[in-house]
Parts: C-alpha cells; sequence; structure tokens
C-alpha cells in the first residue's frame, strides 16, 4: 500500500505552512522493504551526492508521511539524502499477520535498517525521531553504533513513574494501565488492541484544534489502534546502555516551547545522565508537541541543520 491509497495525511499537511505542502514538483517517492514478512513502507527523498543520510522515526501517534512533511522534505532541498520508516502498525507499512509487534521489534527494526542502508554505501547516517521516536533514536543507537547523531523531539524514559503521570491520560492509567497490559500479555491476550488516544495524552498532541482532530481521525497515526504487548514492552523497555555509559554519538533535543504532552522536564532527568557525549537542548519557540507552527518548524529545521553541519 502506499499514500495515494491514504487520505488523512493530505488534509492533515494542509494545517502546514504553504511551503512544506507537497506538489508535483515536491514529493517524497515511495519504497517498500522486507522485514520478516513485514512490508515496511518508506517515504524516500533519494540523493547518490549527498554528504549524509537522515532517517526519520515517527512516535505513536504520527506516521513517516507526516514526518516528511514537517522536516523530511526540508532536509532533502538542503542536499541530504532523506528516509522516513513507517514502523509497523503505522502508516501504510503491512504487518506480517503471523507476528504480534512489539516495541523492540521497533527497535530491532531500525537498527536492521540501518544495516542495510550500509550495503549500499557507508555515507554517515544521523537519526531524527518525533515523541517517541526520540527516545526510539537512543534505543537504536544502544543496538547500533553505526549512527553519527541522534536528534529527538523528546526523550522519555516509560520506566519512570513521574514520565507515565505526565504521559497517559490519567491516573487510572499511569498507575495500572501498563500493569494491566502485561496481564493480558500472560494470559495470551497481547494481540488485543486498543486506542492509543485511550491511554495516552493523545489530546495534547497538536495545539491546533482542527489539526488534531484530523490527527484523531487518521487510523495510521494518531487514530491508532495498538497490541497490548506493544503498549508493556514499550512502557517497560530498558536500553541496552544506560545513559551514564552511553558514548556512541552526540546527542539533540528538539523541544517544542508550547508541548503540552512532553514539557521539557520530562526529557532533562534521562538527558543528564548522559556525560561521554556532548547533549544539546534547543527550544521551538511556539510549537506543538507535533509541530505545525512556522516558527517552531523553521528552527527544528535550522537546529537539525546545524548539528548534522557540527558532526559529519
Amino acid at each position: 500500500m502506499n499514500y495515494s491509497e491514504q487520505k488523512n495525511w493530505k488534509r492533515i499537511i494542509t494545517f502546514l505552512p504553504g511551503k512544506y505542502h507537497f506538489n508535483k514538483e515536491y514529493y517524497p517517492s515511495e519504497e517498500h522493504w522486507d522485514w520478516k514478512g513485514n512490508d515496511v513502507h518508506l517515504d524516500t527523498f533519494r540523493n547518490p551526492d549527498a554528504e549524509a543520510k537522515i532517517i526519520l522515526l515517527h512516535g505513536v501517534g504520527t506516521n513517516g508521511r507526516q514526518m516528511s512533511a514537517i522536516i523530511g522534505g526540508p532536509l532533502a532541498m538542503d542536499g541530504y539524502e532523506v528516509i522516513a520508516i513507517d514502523m509497523p502498525l503505522y502508516g501504510v507499512t503491512e504487518v506480517n499477520r503471523r507476528m504480534t509487534i512489539s516495541y523492540d521489534d521497533w527497535v530491532q527494526l531500525g537498527s536492521d535498517y540501518i544495516d542495510f542502508e550500509r550495503t549500499k554505501d557507508e555515507r554517515p547516517i544521523f537519526l531524527y525521531g518525533l515523541s517517541a521516536g526520540g527516545m526510539e533514536t537512543y534505543h537504536i543507537a544502544c543496538r547500533n553504533s553505526h549512527i553519527k547523531g541522534i536528534i529527538g523531539m523528546t526523550f522519555l524514559d516509560q520506566r519512570n513513574q513521574a514520565v507515565r503521570n505526565e504521559t497517559t491520560n490519567n491516573v487510572f492509567w499511569a498507575h495500572f494501565g501498563t500493569p494491566l497490559a502485561g496481564l493480558s500479555v500472560k494470559m495470551g491476550l497481547g494481540g488485543m488492541k486498543m486506542k492509543m488516544s485511550v491511554c495516552s495524552k493523545m489530546s495534547a498532541l497538536c495545539n491546533d484544534k482542527e489539526c488534531l482532530k484530523e490527527l484523531l481521525a487518521d487510523p495510521t497515526s494518531a487514530g491508532n489502534r495498538i497490541p497490548m504487548k506493544f503498549i508493556y514492552s514499550y512502557m517497560n523497555y530498558a536500553p541496552e546502555t544506560e545513559p551514564e555509559n552511553f558514548d556512541v554519538c552526540p546527542v539533540l533535543l528538539t523541544q517544542p516551547e508550547k508541548d503540552r504532552w512532553t514539557p521539557l522536564a520530562l526529557s532533562q532527568p534521562f538527558l543528564n545522565r548522559i556525560k561521554k557525549v556532548p547533549v544539546k537542548i534547543t527550544v521551538l519557540k511556539n510549537g506543538s508537541h507535533f509541530p505545525v507552527e512556522e516558527t517552531a518548524l523553521e528552527q527544528l529545521h535550522n537546529n537539525i541543520l546545524q548539528f548534522i553541519k557540527e558532526n559529519l
């Protein structure tokens, strides 16, 4: 399946400033990559002359096409090669029906895709992740050291109860949601699905209320249904390297100023533990968690561009 068969994204990107809208001359190519029987969809801006590649990772309320729109296209216009992955369960990736996807699958897929790109050439690779995709960049870097830098919209350690308190929908889900998901897995019900908007604070995904409505109506992003196995594995995921020992690459946090879901205070405790590599924090003026505000998008672009140039 391709995005030509999926219409929600077209309505969502109308809320972005005009220069971020795709047209006949400015549009990602679509590719497919097999991973363990999953037909993984890739939005690509290929450029064999590019100095570096940037791989984009969505979170639990977005998808690869949305990543292409807010940052993939602009970075491609700068001359970089950009790939936005639709992780299994999201976007138009078709899931292997014999698999119940876990968060660990996302991490392994990300690592395996880096290896796949390196079979073509050894150009430097950077990772960018929005929302949960931010911490995913870290988890992948712990598993695959062939990364020059990681950039995240947030770096949330969901093992931390304070993080759960703020990112889940209410006190019930903060304290009982993960144990209930774990019980479902133990009972053999790990494949049972729940809307992420039920248990998470998806209502804070975007500060533009009309855009939020479109995101929540999109079954390939914020309106998605997720297996209990994924929820439980995501909330309890332990990185292969704790932050005190992380030495793979520099880290950049691009924190939206008006993020009502994951404010800066939730990422700081984790980032403050990283001592062996440079960590930089930037704030995107007036930005939502999913930024559609022009100033925030421009600052996101400029900060990523500077970070890449500094670390090539």
